[in-house]
C-alpha cells in the first residue's frame, strides 16, 4: 500500500497486479466462456451506422486538409497538424474494425471502406492484417508471440549492440512512440515485409500508389507558378499537408498501442505460463478519455472487450464492457490517467524480468554496477 496525493492509502501497481493474477489463477476460465458474456446487442453491426463514421471521418479530414492547404500562419497550421493526426487515426480505426470484420458483414464493403480509410496512414489492408489481426491478436502479450512493443530482458538488452541499445532507450521514453512505430511496426512490416496473406502485396501496391500521387500533386500545386516551378514552395506544401500528418499519426497511434499493452499492472508471460484467456483478460488497461478526444479515437481505448471479441463494432466496446465487468470484475482494470501513466510506465516499464512478472529499469541489465555502489 502507498499513500495518493490525497493522503489515501491505495494499492501499489504491483499490489494491484498481484490481486488480479491471485483472482485468475483460482479459476479455469477460457477464452470462450469470457466470450459468452457479452450480450448479443454488443455485436449489432448495422450497415449504415459503420458508413455514418467512415463518411464523417472522411469530411473532418478533408476540411482539415483543405485548412492546411489555405494556412500560412505557425498558429493556424501548428493546431491543424495536431488535429490531421487526430483524424488519420479516426479513419484508421474505421480501417481497423473494418479489416476485423466489426463493422460490415460484407467483406468486399468491408475492404473497400477498409482500404480507403487506411490510405491517410499508409496502411495496407491485407498486409496489416496479418500481422495485427493474426499475430497480435492471437498472442496478445505473450512474449514469443506479440511482437508490438515486446518487452526485453535484462540479459538479452546487455547483450545488444550499442547502437540497439541506445535505439530503446530512445523508444521506450516518453518521446519514442512514434519512433517506435514508424521505423518497427510500419517500416518493417509495412514497407519492407510482404505477408504471406492472399492480397497483401496488392494492397501495399495501392498504398505506395497513393502515397506517390499525393506527393506529386502537393509538390505541383505547391510549386506552380507562371514565374517558374518553384521546388521550395512544392516540398513545402508536401510537408504541411502529407510529411507532418503522417508523422504525427505515427505518434498518435505509437502513443496508443503502448498505454494499451504497457504497464506496470500488465505481466507478460512466456509460451509455458500463458493461455488466451490470460492474453485477453489482462493484456490490455480500459482507459476513459476526454470526450474531444474520443470524437477522433472512437472508444477503442476501452480495450479489453476488443481484444475478447475482435467482432465488436467500437460503438459498441462500452456495453461488452459492462457485461464482461458483471462476471470478471476483479479482471477488468478502468483508469481515468492515460497521459499520467504513459508518463509513469516510460519512466519505469524499461526492461522485463518474466521469472518474477515485474518491469525493471535499465540498471537490472547491470548488477555489478549497482553491487558497486553499495556499501561494504
Amino acid at each position: 500500500m502507498y499513500a495518493s496525493p490525497t493522503g489515501a492509502s491505495v494499492q501499489s501497481p504491483d499490489t494491484r497486479h498481484d490481486a488480479r493474477a491471485e483472482a485468475f489463477a483460482g479459476r479455469r476460465l477460457t477464452w470462450k466462456s469470457i466470450r459468452d458474456v457479452i450480450s448479443p446487442e454488443a455485436y449489432a453491426n448495422p450497415t449504415g451506422r459503420g458508413l455514418y463514421y467512415f463518411v464523417r471521418d472522411l469530411i473532418v479530414f478533408a476540411a482539415i486538409m483543405v485548412g492546411l492547404y489555405f494556412a500560412n500562419a505557425w498558429y493556424l497550421v501548428a493546431p491543424l497538424w495536431i488535429l490531421s493526426g487526430f483524424a488519420i487515426s479516426a479513419l484508421f480505426i474505421v480501417g481497423h474494425d473494418a479489416c476485423h470484420g466489426a463493422l460490415f458483414k460484407n467483406k468486399r464493403l468491408a475492404w473497400w471502406v477498409g482500404q480507403t480509410a487506411m490510405l491517410p496512414s499508409l496502411h495496407a489492408y491485407n498486409q496489416w492484417s496479418y500481422g495485427h489481426n493474426r499475430v497480435h491478436h492471437g498472442h496478445t502479450i505473450q512474449l514469443e508471440g506479440d511482437f508490438v512493443w515486446r518487452p526485453v530482458a535484462p540479459e538479452a538488452f546487455r547483450e545488444l549492440s550499442w547502437f540497439k541499445r541506445v535505439l530503446h532507450r530512445i523508444y521506450w521514453s516518453p518521446v519514442g512512440a512514434g519512433l517506435y512505430y514508424m521505423n518497427e511496426i510500419w517500416a518493417r512490416g509495412m514497407l519492407l515485409y510482404t505477408a504471406p496473406q492472399a492480397g497483401a502485396l496488392r494492397d501495399k501496391l495501392i498504398v505506395v500508389g497513393f502515397a506517390l500521387a499525393v506527393s506529386a500533386a502537393c509538390i505541383y500545386a505547391g510549386g506552380a507558378a507562371p514565374s517558374g516551378f518553384d521546388w521550395s514552395a512544392g516540398l513545402w506544401l508536401w510537408t504541411k499537408m502529407a510529411l507532418v500528418p503522417f508523422l504525427f499519426w505515427n505518434y498518435c497511434i505509437g502513443f496508443t498501442v503502448y498505454v494499451h499493452h504497457i504497464h506496470d499492472e500488465i505481466p507478460w508471460k512466456g509460451r509455458g505460463e500463458w493461455t488466451p484467456a490470460y492474453g485477453q483478460l489482462f493484456g490490455t488497461i480500459n482507459y476513459h478519455i476526454p470526450r474531444f478526444l474520443n470524437f477522433f479515437f472512437h472508444d477503442i481505448f476501452i480495450h479489453m472487450p476488443h481484444h475478447v471479441q475482435v467482432k465488436i463494432p467500437f460503438y459498441n466496446l462500452k456495453l461488452a464492457l459492462e457485461d464482461i465487468k458483471q462476471h470478471y470484475g476483479p479482471y477488468v482494470a478502468e483508469r481515468n490517467s492515460m497521459f499520467r501513466d504513459y508518463l509513469h510506465s516510460t519512466a519505469h516499464c524499461k526492461l522485463f524480468d518474466a521469472a518474477s512478472g515485474r518491469w525493471l529499469p535499465y540498471s537490472a541489465a547491470y548488477p555489478e554496477r549497482t553491487a558497486n555502489l553499495s556499501p561494504a
